[in-house]
């Protein structure tokens, strides 16, 4: 595809002689420089013959104007001028033109210059509609790996963070504290009687209740560090680093709040007929060489306590005092 810009309808006329028995090439003729640009993104050339002196318009501005714009900026230009002097064509190339005749050239060479550019400007458009089509790959893989990682880190019923994801960020994050010496707290959050509520009500109304308890989770576990899990039943995690135990007490109390003021109705005559939450809280400054294991066992004695004073209720421990 060959654009002509020239303000002399003779030598539109010669140049379409010239390239009229040639295949695969369309020969266009835009005789207004004005409407230059225009013409060659609606045609898209892959080839611009342009006059280097034309009236009202400097051939050489009009080259810098292609290259401007986004939608000609790329195409082979090829600046036909009377001149042959090195500054004029030197001008034309700094002005970012790709070749230089002086007009009319021989047919020949005429011809064999605008397939030489073409081919390689339709090769630049297909070297960048192939890294064009590599990139929307890539940015696809990339988005079903995402998809894929989350569906691999998430509980099924409840969305949250499964063991799995839990245990690895729950070491991740321990191995942290120990080197920035940072508090890490951790609640474990069971469903009172959830057994007999299943039995009761059956699995249906027990999945539901769990994906309420993890709304509320979700609803009170909002800094970016902190990771909400599905233990495994009707056990729930949350991991605070960075939070004290008063802040983790809080926390605590919020959710089991949020449960009861759902009024969720339970079988079980106790606190009222509705569900509830017992929930077991720890904090502490890892040590080197200590296991994470420590931190759970808190947690998971603070739960024991809470079930075994009556459920309904949050009981929070801290490292033990070492006896002399």
């Amino acid at each position: 595809m060959v654009l002509l810009v020239d303000d002399q309808a003779l030598i539109g006329e010669a140049v379409r002689r010239s390239l009229a028995e040639q295949e695969n090439i369309d020969f266009h003729f835009c005789a207004d420089p004005h409407q230059a640009i225009a013409q060659a993104i609606q045609i898209r050339p892959t080839v611009i013959l342009q006059d280097l002196v034309m009236p009202g318009v400097d051939g050489l501005t009009l080259v810098g104007e292609y290259r401007a714009n986004p939608g000609t900026r790329d195409i082979p230009i090829i600046v036909l001028s009377t001149k042959d002097d090195p500054a004029t064509k030197s001008a034309a190339f700094a002005a970012g033109a790709n070749d230089y005749l002086v007009k009319l050239p021989d047919a020949i060479e005429l011809i064999a210059r605008i397939r030489y550019h073409s081919r390689s400007y339709l090769t630049l458009l297909q070297r960048d509609e192939a890294y064009r089509a590599l990139r929307e790959s890539q940015q696809r893989l990339q988005e079903t790996n995402l998809v894929l990682q989350r569906l691999m880190n998430a509980d099924g019923l409840t969305g949250l963070s499964n063991r799995r994801h839990f245990d690895e960020y729950f070491d991740m994050e321990w191995l942290r504290a120990q080197r920035e010496q940072g508090l890490m707290s951790l609640l474990f959050i069971d469903v009172d009687y959830f057994k007999s509520y299943n039995d009761e009500l059956g699995h249906l109304a027990g999945d539901d209740l769990l994906r309420q308890v993890a709304n509320a989770l979700r609803e009170h576990c909002t800094r970016p560090a902190d990771l909400a899990a599905r233990y495994g039943g009707d056990e729930f995690v949350i991991l605070l680093p960075g939070t004290s135990a008063a802040g983790t007490r809080a926390v605590a109390e919020k959710i089991r709040g949020a449960i009861l003021a759902r009024h969720i109705t339970h079988s079980t005559p106790c606190h009222g007929s509705i569900a509830t939450l017992s929930i077991g809280g720890a904090t502490l400054t890892p040590q080197q060489g200590e296991s994470s294991k420590l931190l759970l066992q808190l947690a998971d004695q603070g739960l024991y306590c809470a079930k075994n004073q009556g459920r309904n209720q949050v009981k929070t421990l801290e490292r033990p005092t070492p006896t002399d």
